[in-house]
């Protein structure tokens, strides 16, 4: 019994062989016929047939994601290669991992033909990356510097089955890009961007970016809780109201104007700022454009969640010409004249404030000077500039702020006479630093700036003296033209 049992097995898998060679016997002719008779343009063709005939017996729906659209990257693309890069699948073999110099994070993405099966509602979508060799010289994309390196066209197929159609077009896919912007934020490395004036009119090129390292905190810049706090609660309530702002019908930005004497801070608030929201910086400087189309092409190519910065914009730009449309007369090679457009004062209100403020949301714009009483009343109304910063001198709440931070000191014997000197001199919060910094210990660098603040009061005392002075001889000369009776000082 137990022989014949045997024998059929054998019998069996005798035939399976048989069957399975006769298969790959007609699978490798048929290769060959394709091969070798039918023309490689028809090829393609072939097997998409022969791929659309298994495809109607499946259950399965297939979404095909490009990393281009043209020549434009496909967003749905690069949401999907953050997302998948923190799912880890019993699938998943392979992983490709960098870091950049200088960035914070790993970066952690799928290795080529590796598959990741993600759960979602309950219900199973399954990725693949793919990327297809093809002839540098016949896909070239400006777009992507390492198209002519690696000559590969990458995109990822989601596979899931055809009931959640709607489910993976609605809700999943959304949800996706949802998920890859909020990852994106949370693990990006600030960057500060300066204009590239050789590429202005390239829009992708018109920014250079570094990595910002700038340690600026909210807890360690000097300057009055009060104030520290009223920031701290506006930038909160900005980065809230998205559809506030849309309901309201305003564009979704906010413009600070921080003024003051030099070295009181201003540009460690725009860092700390910077630091706080996780915001880039994109650093403008208004007396190298030429036309105000310029500005507006510089505005749309900065990217969302960003701060625009135009530090001393009263030297910048002639804000007191109210002229619309000013020009400046240059001579051209060929000896004639022609007018150079520059940027007016309405070309910058139009850039904060009008139509080509809308193109872009969560921005802040941020102008500093040290002289606000030269700025034009109708740069600083609200709308333009919200919010008005004073950066003043350093005061006692400020100077225990920098010696806690330069110090690591909360107290001191010495405290009650600089603070007392700090609120009779007008000393910047940089002065302090730089005093505090001097010496190793604490009570050396105390005492050095005690030493710097009654020198500064000297100091004082000699200008209000030789100003008196003056005063005075000018007062004495002007009596005795009189008593000689010169009027006007004419003989």
């Amino acid at each position: 019994m137990s022989s014949s049992s045997a024998e059929s097995k054998m019998a069996l898998a005798k035939t399976v062989l048989s069957t399975v060679g006769s298969v790959a016997a007609t699978a490798m002719l048929v290769r060959t016929i394709v091969h070798d008779y039918i023309p490689p343009e028809f090829h393609e063709y072939i097997f998409f047939g022969l791929k659309n005939i298994f495809t109607k017996f499946s259950n399965e729906f297939t979404m095909v994601i490009d990393e281009f659209d043209g020549l434009v990257n496909n967003e749905i693309y690069e949401a999907a290669e953050i997302y998948l890069g923190n799912k880890l699948s019993p699938n998943t073999h392979r992983l490709k991992i960098s870091k950049p110099e200088k960035e914070k994070n790993f970066n952690v993405a799928m290795e080529r033909n590796e598959e990741v099966t993600d759960i979602y509602n309950g219900q199973k979508f399954k990725w693949i990356w793919l990327c297809m060799q093809t002839e540098a010289k016949h896909f070239h994309n400006p777009r992507d510097m390492n198209s002519t390196l690696k000559s590969e066209v990458r995109s990822f197929e989601l596979t899931f089955h055809k009931k959640n159609k709607d489910l993976a077009l609605n809700s999943y896919l959304p949800y996706i890009l949802k998920e890859a912007k909020q990852q994106k934020h949370e693990n990006k490395t600030i960057k500060i961007h300066t204009v590239d004036y050789e590429n202005i009119y390239n829009l992708h090129d018109m920014w250079k970016p570094v990595n910002l390292d700038h340690p600026a905190t909210f807890e360690t810049i000097a300057m009055e809780l009060d104030q520290k706090d009223m920031i701290l609660k506006d930038l909160e309530r900005f980065v809230k109201r998205k559809e506030y702002y849309r309901k309201v019908g305003k564009a979704w930005k906010r413009g600070y104007l921080l003024f003051g004497p030099p070295g009181t801070g201003k540009s460690s608030l725009i860092a700390a700022m910077a630091n706080y929201l996780n915001f880039d910086i994109y650093d403008l400087e208004l007396t190298e454009l030429r036309r105000n189309s310029h500005l507006r092409k510089l505005l749309v190519t900065t990217a969302n969640k960003s701060i625009l910065v135009v530090e001393d914009i009263d030297c910048t730009i002639d804000l007191q010409d109210n002229l619309a449309n000013r020009a400046v007369v240059v001579a051209n090679s060929h000896g004639f004249h022609q007018q150079e457009s520059k940027v007016t004062l309405s070309g910058l209100l139009n850039f904060i404030d009008g139509l080509w403020s809308s193109c872009g949301d969560e921005r802040i714009i941020i102008f500093t000077t040290n002289h606000i009483e030269k700025l034009d009343p109708a740069l600083l109304r609200p709308g333009r500039m919200d919010v008005h910063i004073h950066m003043a001198y350093c005061t006692p709440c400020g100077f225990k702020l920098l010696a806690s931070n330069y110090l690591g000191i909360k107290e001191h014997k010495l405290f009650k006479e600089i603070e007392e000197l700090i609120g009779i001199e007008m000393v910047t919060p940089a002065e302090v630093a730089e005093q505090l910094l001097k010496q190793d210990e604490i009570e050396d660098s105390l005492k050095g700036l005690i030493n710097f603040l009654n020198a500064k009061r000297k100091e004082k005392k000699v200008e209000i003296t030789q100003v008196e002075s003056v005063e005075k001889k000018l007062e004495s000369d002007e009596n005795g033209i009189k008593e000689k009776g010169l009027p006007n000082g004419k003989s």
